[in-house]
């Protein structure tokens, strides 16, 4: 917080935030902004330590608004009302709120008048109004939003009095829920201290300066921007650059810096290949984040775009960063396993005996709510040190197929292979072979759009494009096109067993096995 607002009082009038809408926030704007919040919110009664339950969309209000309740001494949840009402009450029952800060819609469409009309579309939203709480509201009034909710435009434009906040890196900041049961919900607590920690190394890591132009609606790499003293700009709410590529592409006009998921650049670059998009000539920078990323996308990167370097990101809620390289990095790799970097300064990497990544620094969070504060996080990935002090990523340690004396790892691929075109789902799963060995099986699931001449098309599209996603040693055996892949838990995450007896041939099921053999046949001719 306290480089964020330094920041702004050193460039003034620079152009630091704007919206989908095209709206800019100058430095000193944004700063004073905050402030104000700040201010409104301690005036109206927000202590140190309440908690605000924070659902506003991405933009330059949310922004303020969230900085502005850390400014205040408040934290900020991150609170999705589109969650299964069990889970939404034990989150909230965690999280402890005194607050809330919801767009005004939502207030609305939560409310006695709105459910029905939101149950109809397939949300199960809590009453909003009815939580018992403070109210901030994003937007201009409408039914359903509680009455004395406070208008976070008014604050926003209100008088920034108090002075900055004080450092506190102890200071609660930031939750995050993540995972966990409906019992056991988990969510992440990050102090001032550790964000701040984290973002105080972005800037040099993501090569950004006061002349940077970012164009993202990512928190972790618009706040650093803001304290390079660099211009932030964001998408419209819910863009997804694979869904609409050439209105992603527009949106980068002056961009110098743009990110993207791995999942979405394979259509981005198909379009600029064909000629149908073109990116702006001040694109420098691609960050890539949020999954691995494998050699054969970075490769097609490197084609279709020669001028843009590519930085690839790794880390999780509980650390962020842990880890950055550039694609020529990754790509000059000749050893196996994916390449993660060097650990970014502060964050220190153990290998455990079993081969899992553990990670520790001044941007490790405090620790889970409800939980002792941690020292250290298991990140569920097989990782090795190399002697140079890099890390390399060797997958999953629940997902590992072994082939023969080869180690594959799914989710180094799924997200590339699920955005083939014609696809919408992608899972690897190994199944037993003849000879005893693992057989590699990749299961795709039909897109909206699949090519002319179905299963047999997508199924034959996928093959040819394989080699150019997949490493040669990870390449599947087989292609199944399936109507749906099984899930599991609350996260919706591919449930692999479910998926394996499915597909395995010889399972000791007689009957069943024969009827699951025909399910899959039927799927893939139909």
């Amino acid at each position: 917080m306290t480089a964020l607002l330094d920041a702004a009082r050193e460039h003034g009038t620079r152009p630091a935030l704007t919206g989908p809408d095209g709206r800019t926030l100058t430095h000193a704007e944004l700063r004073r902004a905050v402030l104000a919040t700040a201010a409104g919110l301690r005036s109206a009664g927000l202590a140190d330590g309440d908690r605000v339950l924070f659902s506003v969309r991405p933009g330059p209000s949310a922004v303020v608004l969230a900085l502005g309740i850390i400014a205040a001494g408040g934290t900020v949840v991150f609170a999705d009302p589109g969650v299964a009402p069990e889970v939404f009450a034990a989150r909230f029952a965690l999280a402890a709120p005194r607050w809330a800060a919801a767009e005004s819609l939502l207030y609305a469409a939560s409310s006695r008048l709105g459910r029905p009309l939101a149950r109809r579309r397939g949300l199960l939203l809590p009453d909003y109004g009815a939580l018992g709480l403070r109210h901030i509201r994003a937007g201009r009034r409408l039914p359903g939003v509680p009455r004395g909710a406070l208008s976070a435009r008014a604050l926003a434009a209100g008088a920034a009095t108090g002075g900055e906040p004080a450092p506190r890196p102890d200071q609660e900041a930031l939750v995050v829920f993540t995972s966990g049961t409906t019992a056991a919900p988990k969510a992440v607590l990050h102090t001032r201290g550790s964000l701040g920690a984290g973002l105080a190394g972005c800037p040099h890591l993501l090569r950004l300066g006061e002349h940077a132009t970012v164009h993202t609606d990512q928190l972790m790499i618009g706040v650093p921007a803001l304290v390079a003293g660099a211009h932030w700009t964001m998408p419209p709410h819910g863009l997804a650059p694979a869904v609409d590529p050439a209105r992603f592409a527009a949106g980068l006009a002056g961009a110098t810096h743009a990110f993207c998921v791995p999942a979405d650049l394979p259509r981005v670059l198909a379009a600029v290949a064909d000629g149908s998009v073109r990116m702006p000539s001040s694109l420098r920078h691609l960050v890539l984040g949020g999954a691995p990323v494998p050699p054969g996308l970075l490769r097609r990167a490197a084609e279709v775009l020669p001028d843009v370097e590519a930085l690839v990101v790794y880390g999780m809620t509980e650390i962020v960063p842990a880890a950055i390289a550039t694609g020529r990095q990754k790509l000059a790799h000749t050893g196996s396993g994916d390449l993660l970097g060097e650990p970014v300064p502060g964050v220190r990497a153990r290998v455990a005996d079993d081969g899992e990544l553990h990670l520790s620094g001044p941007n490790l969070c405090r620790g889970y709510l409800g939980e002792p504060p941690l020292t250290e996080v298991a990140t569920g990935d097989l990782a090795r040190l190399e002697d140079d002090g890099r890390l390399v990523l060797e997958g999953r340690r629940k997902d590992m197929i072994i082939r023969g004396r080869t180690n594959i790892y799914p989710g180094l691929y799924e997200p590339a292979l699920a955005a083939l075109p014609g696809v919408r789902e992608a899972a690897l799963v190994g199944v037993p072979g003849a000879d005893g060995d693992e057989r590699v099986v990749l299961v795709v699931t039909p897109g909206p759009a699949p090519p002319p001449g179905g299963r047999a098309a997508l199924r034959a599209a996928v093959r040819s494009a394989l080699p150019g996603v997949v490493d040669a040693a990870a390449l599947p055996d087989d292609v199944r096109v399936l109507d749906h892949v099984p899930v599991a838990g609350r996260g919706r995450k591919p449930d692999r067993a479910a998926l394996r007896a499915l597909l395995t041939e010889g399972h000791a099921e007689g009957h069943a096995r024969g009827r699951r053999r025909e399910h899959v046949e039927e799927q893939e001719t139909a």
